[in-house]
């Protein structure tokens, strides 16, 4: 007599089957388990139209300021995103908010017979059976079919042309930046990655970009001619025009592709969240249709309305913690960028922790070049993860990478690491501070499975984080003055027929260099 497995009755014990799979770092680079799926449960996917996000940085808070001006405008919305902080429930969120535990458990029963069956078939092929990010995303999809939802914000696990997402025909395709990440799986340059996520890209659709290399760009705009999909280019098509930093976050202008929208109030902090919401809002320009501007005070609801837990999200002050995911060095750098023009902090201790896929040695690298001069105290520590790099590993790491032996602190534990820091940073308070300074402050940083920790561990609050600063007029971000190298301005546009990125560069190139 064969016994039946036994059906999970709560979101952890879900969750302990889907972790008993192929782990989220193993993603197995195929389609057809995924079409078998969506067949075998009446092709969910193409229950609602799909916003589609791709790109190396920026994915998820594009992807979240997409879904909250969606939101504004009176749609229901699913957004599927990763990794997730907390519960594997945040992966798939119902207008803004995690899945309901019994719907995210109810689901999974319904569809596990499926999800046995492909399993099976696959074993029978001498293949793995569905991986951990198949699975969940298969779950994914059926979950926004029964709610129902209208729109569905997805954002691709890694690359794009076999990433189990990609089973989605989207209406609009997005890219955010590309950078080298994942360079074992994805490439090693900028272009062959733009290819690997160039896949995303659907004939018909509709192209929006953030502001690439060259090369990368060029690889996108030709997949876009190739399936006859509209495109547009931060940084020739749309972009941001001016902001200001300010309290709790800052003010940006925006060119669209079909309007202009000045001085919309962004909680986010830096100007990387600034060009996630150039891109956010010409994607949702492209989505109703490419043509008319999108209602002002409803895409201002949205923006105001948005939240990015667990980027530059200020969870203690006094001293000030701040808690960032980046998990390459364009994200440091990124990070560090931001902190310095929101944050007023005299002294600045960083606590970082990397999974042992990451390019650690670049990272920490980027770090010291973006804040050797200014921090004298660097605490390595590692997460849970069993993927985290060892902390005594990545001291050593941190001092290939220049840091001097002496600013160096490593514990594997990160409460130990977080005491550590808090008391550097307030040895720096009880010297004192001026009228303009916030005293100490520290920085968690590196994997999302560390910022995750901290929050626990610090109680990390409910809404947004409110961060201190004075409004002040700063550049536009740097992203887009590649192309004004060449002479080219917010609204030019490429020519639908005839331009290309290698024109464009080699006209302008050697004059202006």
């Amino acid at each position: 007599m064969t016994l039946l497995p036994e059906t999970p009755e709560t979101v952890d014990a879900v969750y302990r089957d889907l972790l008993a799979r192929a782990p989220e770092n193993k993603m197995e680079p195929r389609m057809g388990p995924m079409f078998r799926a969506m067949e075998l449960l009446g092709e969910p996917q193409r229950a609602a139209p799909v916003i589609h996000l791709t790109g190396t940085n920026g994915k998820t808070s594009t992807a979240r300021i997409i879904e909250s001006v969606l939101r504004a405008y009176g749609l229901r919305t699913g957004r599927y995103t990763s990794p997730h902080l907390s519960s594997v429930t945040e992966r798939i969120s119902i207008d803004g908010a995690p899945v309901a535990d019994e719907t995210f458990v109810r689901i999974w029963n319904e569809i596990l017979p499926v999800v046995q069956v492909v399993d099976a078939e696959l074993e029978a092929a001498g293949e793995v059976r569905l991986t951990y990010f198949e699975a969940v995303t298969v779950l994914g999809f059926a979950v926004f079919a029964d709610e129902p939802v209208e729109v569905v914000v997805l954002e691709v696990g890694l690359g794009g042309i076999t990433d189990a997402t990609n089973v989605a025909d989207a209406a609009v395709s997005v890219v955010t930046p590309i950078s080298l990440d994942h360079s074992d799986l994805l490439g090693d340059t900028e272009a062959e990655i733009a290819q690997e996520k160039a896949g995303i890209i659907k004939p018909g659709g509709f192209l929006v970009s953030a502001a690439q290399d060259p090369d990368a760009a060029q690889v996108l705009l030709d997949a876009a001619r190739a399936a006859g999909a509209g495109f547009r280019f931060e940084g020739v098509d749309f972009g941001v025009e001016s902001r200001s930093v300010a309290v709790g976050g800052q003010q940006v202008s925006v060119q669209g592709i079909a309007g202009r929208y000045p001085e919309l109030t962004l909680p986010l902090h830096g100007g990387h969240q600034a060009e996630n919401l150039a891109v956010a809002i010409a994607a949702l320009e492209a989505f109703f249709g490419g043509e008319k501007p999108l209602e002002f005070d409803l895409l201002q609801q949205g923006v105001a309305q948005v939240s990015a837990p667990g980027r530059l999200e200020v969870l203690r002050k006094a001293p000030t913690i701040v808690v960032d995911a980046a998990h390459n060095p364009a994200g440091i750098k990124a990070t560090a960028g931001a902190l310095q023009e929101a944050f007023g902090l005299e002294k600045l201790v960083l606590v970082v922790g990397i999974l042992a896929e990451k390019d650690a040695l670049s990272m920490l690298t980027e770090l010291y070049r973006e804040f050797g001069d200014e921090v004298e105290d660097l605490c390595l520590t590692q997460s849970d993860s069993p993927r985290a790099i060892p902390a005594g590993e990545l001291g050593q790491l941190a001092l290939d990478a220049g840091w001097p032996e002496e600013d160096l602190y490593a514990t594997e534990s990160l409460p130990d690491a977080i005491e550590w820091a808090v008391g550097r940073a307030e040895a720096a308070d009880a010297g004192g501070t001026d009228a303009s300074g916030l005293g100490g402050g520290v920085l968690i940083t590196g994997s999302i499975t560390l910022v995750a920790e901290a929050r626990e561990l610090l109680g990390a609050p409910a809404g947004g984080s409110e961060g201190p600063g004075t409004p002040e007029v700063v550049a536009v971000p740097t992203a887009v003055d590649v192309f004004d190298d060449f002479g080219l301005e917010l609204g030019d546009g490429l020519d639908e027929d005839d331009e290309e990125f290698e024109d464009i560069f080699d006209e302008g190139g050697d004059d202006e260099r």
